[in-house]
């Protein structure tokens, strides 16, 4: 019989999936069919909550498991020794990017002052900084920090790149405490694991100049919030967060009050942008399963 895949989206979506492989549109938090026990190629939804976590263990036959994330942090320690774990690399890059360069420029910009004055039907003129040289800090750089780099070119900024460990035109990690207090926006974009989580804590805050930005659209865990609040209310440093911890953001967290923060609601990856991506990723990489040969993206280490 042919290996089972199972796929959060009608199989049609992929255009030409392999013959060689069959194919089941499931999703976990609806209904769990009986064929649980023979899936090889599980592709969960793209928001992992509980339940697709807890069937993991239910798939006895499971090889690998294909996320449509880029981050894994939500899945990872569920997924069965022996069974291998595909990120979605790729399939965010332009929408991160682009919400990346959103949150900078209307940070920078006062934008959410101009739609508040706005609503009260106000006219508030004034003076802000450009993007335009200044220095951007990408903390972070794998694909998606390259793609906010491409989107970054054309604003005649300067970019650092920051990476886990150094390689040509890339600063290790360890250098960040000397390149903080340089840079006017600080964007992180690293992967959520022991050695990011509360990377961003009062040392770091402390360390960035007067009237610096700071950008996540990493993981929250990455900020210390508590840290970051502190920071915010001295109003020597601003923030916009499309990622926060915990979320959603409760309605009592005092980041709603903060002054200076502007924040959406983990939207990096939620754009038209996706599902092309998703798919294109899916089905190449379905065709390599299919075909013997290794699959891409494999998560091995921390990262």
């Amino acid at each position: 019989m042919k290996p089972l895949v199972w796929l959060p989206f009608d199989p049609a979506e992929l255009g030409d999936p392999p013959d060689a492989l069959r194919y089941e549109q499931v999703d976990p938090t609806v209904s769990l069919p009986a064929s649980v026990k023979d899936v090889e190629v599980f592709v969960p939804p793209y928001t992992v909550g509980p339940e697709v976590r807890d069937v993991l263990a239910q798939m006895s036959s499971l090889r690998i498991v294909q996320t449509l994330t880029a981050g894994v942090d939500n899945i990872r320690d569920a997924v069965p020794d022996g069974v291998l774990l595909c990120n979605g690399r790729g399939i965010h890059d332009a929408s991160t990017a682009e919400l990346a360069l959103t949150l900078v420029l209307s940070s920078l910009r006062g934008v959410p002052e101009f739609v508040r004055a706005q609503d009260r039907h106000g006219w508030r003129p004034g003076w802000h900084p450009a993007l335009a040289d200044r220095t951007v800090l990408l903390v972070g750089y794998g694909a998606i920090g390259a793609a906010v780099e491409a989107r970054l070119a054309p604003f005649e900024c300067s970019v650092v790149r920051v990476a886990r460990s150094a390689r040509d035109g890339v600063h290790p990690i360890s250098e960040l405490p000397a390149l903080l207090p340089s840079a006017d926006v600080v964007v992180l974009v690293v992967p959520l694991t022991d050695e990011t989580r509360g990377l961003v804590g009062a040392s770091f805050l402390a360390s960035m100049k007067d009237g610096a930005l700071l950008v996540n659209v990493a993981r929250g865990a990455v900020v210390d919030t508590d840290a970051l609040v502190a920071a915010l209310r001295t109003e020597r440093i601003r923030a916009a967060l499309d990622v926060v911890d915990h979320e959603p953001l409760p309605p009592d967290s005092p980041l709603w009050d903060c002054p200076g923060l502007l924040i959406s609601p983990h939207v990096g990856g939620s754009s038209s942008a996706m599902w092309p991506r998703a798919y294109r990723l899916v089905r190449d990489q379905l065709h390599r399963i299919a075909a013997g040969e290794e699959p891409v993206n494999v998560m091995t280490g921390d990262y």
